[in-house]
């Protein structure tokens, strides 16, 4: 075995014992015993997708993601590329992780409250 994968693996037992993270999905994430899904989605973007897409990626004029619903797309089309089998809440932290570290689109969550504030106007 590598360094990387023990690393990692290493690093998921650590964030799923600790009582120190800093995540309002931390409680629910520790009950069902894993790491919050921000840190599950970086942990699995730094696993699988860090290997062929660097930052330049993200920051291409062609990208194609335009909006949380492209970058999630995006992401469900990358991982069954690569066969990796991800659950829709994996895609979820992934795609959570792309938008706070790199994109910043509107989440669904963001969208409906903008929606309901200008449904009041």
């Amino acid at each position: 075995m590598g360094w990387r994968p023990l690393f990692i693996s290493l690093l998921l037992a650590m964030l799923g014992s600790s009582s120190a993270v800093a995540s309002p999905a931390a409680p629910a994430a520790r009950e069902l015993g894993g790491p919050p899904a921000a840190d599950r989605g970086e942990l699995l973007y730094a696993t699988h997708c860090v290997e062929c897409h660097t930052a330049q990626v993200h920051w291409r004029a062609r990208r194609l993601a335009r909006d949380w619903a492209t970058l999630r797309a995006e992401v469900g089309r990358w991982q069954e590329a690569a066969r990796l089998g991800w659950s829709d809440a994996d895609i979820d932290a992934v795609t959570l992780h792309l938008n706070r570290t790199i994109y910043r689109f509107d989440s669904p969550q963001e969208q409906a409250r903008d929606a309901v504030v200008r449904s009041r106007r």
